[in-house]
């Protein structure tokens, strides 16, 4: 299981950390964990799904 954080998925999705914040908080984009700081982790395997359900619906 490998974990994202914050700035990876933003990344990875190509949109800001702030919206990937948001994702997490209305339960679109679940954290598995929290990093040292208390920030979420995802993980890569839920992101890369999240990615498909939202290009098929119209985009990120």
């Amino acid at each position: 299981m490998a974990l994202m954080n914050v700035k990876e998925v933003a990344a990875f999705l190509g949109i800001q950390e702030i919206r990937v914040e948001r994702l997490e908080r209305e339960s679109l984009l679940t954290a598995k964990d929290t990093g040292p700081a208390g920030e979420p982790l995802f993980e890569q395997g839920d992101v890369e799904r999240y990615k498909q359900l939202a290009e098929r619906l119209g985009g990120i």
